[in-house]
């Protein structure tokens, strides 16, 4: 019972890497749909400058498309950051979980590099996270831009100055 015992605790340390892969897998799903909706925001407002012949647009449009689209190019370099830090993540995480199963097999003492690399996972998913906090932070700010003008569009539309 006792090697049975043991083998449960193995895998028990092999599986807890496992739970956090997925995490950040899900997160690496998530992020990289935030890049997507990002990349066809901007094709979008390039699309309009493209489609708009030169000084018909009005001065607010144009500042808040230049805006938007500084927003973007920072979004962009967040969610760049928040992937790399969530593939290192899952090959620190994977790496663990090997590292694990190697050192039991083995009875190697090296467990503390083992239990550093997934702490170092553990910290690249962390990170990322960070990163996508200010990356939504910045979705917020180009959304309450786009707010703003919508509502003066509207209120110069539908209640003119007298």
């Amino acid at each position: 019972m006792d090697g049975v015992t043991a083998a449960g605790s193995v895998l028990g340390a092999m599986i807890t890497p496992a739970v956090l892969i997925s995490a950040a897998g899900t997160l690496v799903l998530s992020t990289s749909n935030r890049l997507n909706r990002v990349v066809d925001r901007v094709r979008g407002l390039v699309r309009e400058a493209e489609q708009t012949p030169p000084g018909e647009v009005g001065a607010g449009r144009a500042a808040l498309i230049e805006s938007q689209l500084d927003l973007f190019g920072r979004r962009v370099g967040l969610l760049r950051a928040a992937m790399t830090a969530f593939y290192l993540a899952i090959g620190l995480l994977v790496a663990t979980s090997i590292g694990v199963g190697l050192v039991t097999l083995f009875a190697w003492s090296h467990g503390g590099v083992v239990a550093l690399g997934g702490l170092c996972g553990a910290g690249a998913l962390f990170y990322g996270s960070l990163l996508l906090v200010r990356e939504a932070r910045l979705a917020v700010a180009a959304t309450m831009q786009e707010l703003r003008y919508a509502r003066e569009l509207v209120a110069a539309r539908f209640h003119p100055p007298a």
